[in-house]
């Protein structure tokens, strides 16, 4: 089998077990949590390393920032044997409970964006295999770590949301803010509604977990809002939880 075009990985390159971070950067820093990680493959927004976790090879892909480019990854991994994906990366916060540095476990996300649309009709909801967020629940348990399970709000644009007052849609931008609020949802970031709806077409498995950079929402009401940019602890939980899933499909 040739190269997959964009994530320039073939055939027994990779892992049936990939976490997926956005930032190529952090490939290798997640890569350190194998045994025996080798890089394999670097194409545009896409680095690959591939180790093995419990005796079991594992790998790591970065996706670039958004929807159109995760789901390109995933389909690609897919086409080489992957089935089990941990996405990592970063969210703001949007419910008032949560703070900086504190970690999202995604089990749902609002398709606000484009990518799923072109897998799935909009009523389809976009939704994390549950196996897979009991892991991550039971690592950051482990492990210590302050951490919220619910619904996140994917979009295509940061600017949009981080400036909403100032595009000509502002007023459907900022009622829908509104509404994302009301409903209980606890942040936003951009992949995991791709990632989510591409899953269930492919009928493979994906769960996301995000370390909180910073939440707006309490910065309005005057509350503290802190500024975190470690991932390490995002990291930990989903190399753990990776490695949970490893043992139990063994059984």
């Amino acid at each position: 089998m040739s190269k997959q075009y964009h994530i320039a990985c073939g055939a027994g390159e990779v892992g049936k077990y990939v976490i997926l971070p956005g930032d190529p950067g952090r490939c290798e820093k997640i890569a350190a949590h194998f045994d025996a990680p080798r890089r394999i493959a670097q194409n545009r927004e896409y680095v690959t390393y591939t180790g093995s976790l419990a005796g079991v090879p594992v790998s790591v892909t970065s996706t670039g920032i958004g929807g159109p480019s995760a789901a390109i990854a995933m389909e690609e991994l897919c086409a080489l044997g992957a089935d089990t994906f941990l996405r990592v990366g970063t969210c703001g916060g949007i419910a008032l409970p949560v703070e900086a540095g504190d970690l999202v476990i995604a089990t749902g996300a609002v398709r606000a964006e484009g990518t799923s649309r072109e897998y799935a009709p909009i009523e389809f909801p976009a939704v994390a295999d549950f196996a897979l967020v009991c892991a991550l629940r039971d690592a950051a348990e482990a492990m210590g770590m302050r951490y919220h399970t619910g619904v996140v709000q994917c979009k295509d644009s940061f600017y949009g949301q981080h400036s909403p007052e100032r595009m000509p849609v502002s007023g459907e931008l900022l009622s829908k803010w509104e509404a994302w609020k009301r409903l209980g949802v606890l942040a936003s970031e951009m992949e995991s509604a791709a990632l989510y709806t591409v899953a269930a077409s492919l009928g493979v498995k994906c769960a996301s977990v995000f370390s909180v950079v910073w939440n707006q929402e309490r910065k309005a009401a005057g509350l503290p809002d802190g500024e975190c940019h470690d991932t390490e602890s995002a990291i930990r939980c989903a190399v753990d939880a990776l490695r949970r899933r490893i043992i139990a499909d063994r059984l």
